[in-house]
């Protein structure tokens, strides 16, 4: 997945891929280390798993595409679309502890770069978030160039 922070990224994650993918979010695991961890593991297991990052820039992405294709995955991108003051306004109605500075919210919408088939991806996903909930359809291959 990729998007600012605020996006939705976790709650699509648990909404979307619960039952089926381990999560792996710096957010729940706190270190790189367990990160890395919990990746290896899944890669060696066949486990299927859903990156919970901001991954805003196509090299945050690689070394989990690359390691994923390495393994026999399929990589799968969820482009989480949200335009910055959403996020800044759920980012606001985050507890204290889990907010994070608006300044990082745009500075990452600044750097976002919407990823690409070219990365390695089978599959191309945009997703919205409104007031119902998600819409996810198919990223058209020029919106991701």
């Amino acid at each position: 997945m990729c998007g600012i922070q605020g996006a939705g990224k976790s709650t699509f994650a648990r909404e979307r891929f619960f039952d089926t993918h381990v999560r792996i979010s710096r957010d729940l695991l706190r270190t790189a280390h367990r990160e890395a961890r919990f990746l290896s593991v899944c890669l060696e297991t066949r486990q299927p798993f859903v990156v919970d990052k901001i991954n805003a820039t196509r090299a945050d992405r690689a070394p989990y595409v690359d390691a994923a294709l390495e393994a026999g995955f399929r990589a799968v991108a969820y482009w989480l679309d949200v335009r910055p003051r959403d996020a800044i306004a759920r980012n606001a109605a985050r507890p204290d502890r889990s907010r994070v500075p608006v300044k990082a919210i745009l500075g990452t919408y600044k750097r976002l770069e919407v990823p690409s088939r070219d990365e390695g991806f089978a599959e191309l996903w945009h997703v919205d978030l409104t007031p119902d909930g998600f819409i996810v359809v198919p990223a058209p291959d020029d919106v991701a160039a």
